[in-house]
């Protein structure tokens, strides 16, 4: 069954890099993998966004994604909101997520007025918390009808093609180069999707020890055009 014309709009508007998350701002810590020479073109670009994908923080925010998207509302959707919290590695991951998140929510409930936004805005107000990006838009994803896998596609497609504009930035890749990351990273996005749906509660999370690592070392680092 396709997805209704009004709901692939939304979605594509949402995950636009021109919708007010400041997603521009935060390169996952790849500036400081580029720093010390861990990604420096094409081939690792890829396989360093590959990584975060199938076994790092794409992964993690897959499966917080979809456990979102089946709570929607609640208490259920209040134990995602913390889990979610917890499994953030390091104070600038964090950051990104709970400030792209907490963007998104703003604008989506000023442009796609409901009621229901306010009540969930006051509730993570009387718990001193922000929603992690991957929360957010599972919500909004449900709120509006959109199918689970297509939003859990089109976010982590978003999630990489943000990463590979890092890339073109720091490395630099170039504009060519950038297209043939993404172009490449096509069929990840949709095993990661497909790895999402099937993978049992009890196999969610990630290890990726390296990219902690790159985080907390930009943190210090001299010279940053990102803030994470």
């Amino acid at each position: 069954m396709s997805m209704p014309a009004p709901a692939l709009l939304r979605l594509m508007a949402w995950l636009s890099p021109s919708f007010p998350v400041g997603a521009f701002s935060y390169s996952h810590g790849l500036e400081h993998a580029v720093e010390v020479g861990l990604v420096g073109d094409l081939a690792t670009t890829v396989d360093w966004v590959r990584t975060l994908l199938l076994h790092g923080s794409g992964r993690v925010d897959a499966d917080l994604f979809l456990a979102a998207y089946d709570a929607s509302s609640g208490d259920a959707l209040d134990e995602v909101v913390e889990l979610a919290d917890a499994w953030r590695g390091t104070r600038e991951l964090a950051l990104e997520s709970a400030a792209q998140g907490q963007a998104f929510v703003l604008a989506v409930a000023s442009a796609w007025p409901d009621p229901w936004w306010a009540e969930w805005q006051a509730r993570l107000k009387a718990a001193r918390r922000q929603p992690a990006y991957a929360v957010a838009v599972a919500v909004a994803a449900v709120r509006a009808g959109i199918p689970a896998a297509d939003a859990l596609a089109a976010f982590l497609h978003a999630f990489a093609a943000n990463l590979v504009s890092a890339a073109v930035r720091l490395v630099p890749l170039g504009q060519s180069d950038g297209q043939r990351a993404i172009a490449a990273l096509e069929p990840v996005v949709l095993q990661a999707v497909e790895a999402a749906l099937a993978r049992p509660a009890g196999d969610r999370g990630a290890a990726t020890p390296m990219l902690d690592w790159c985080s907390m070392s930009h943190e210090t680092q001299y010279t940053r055009l990102f803030r994470s």
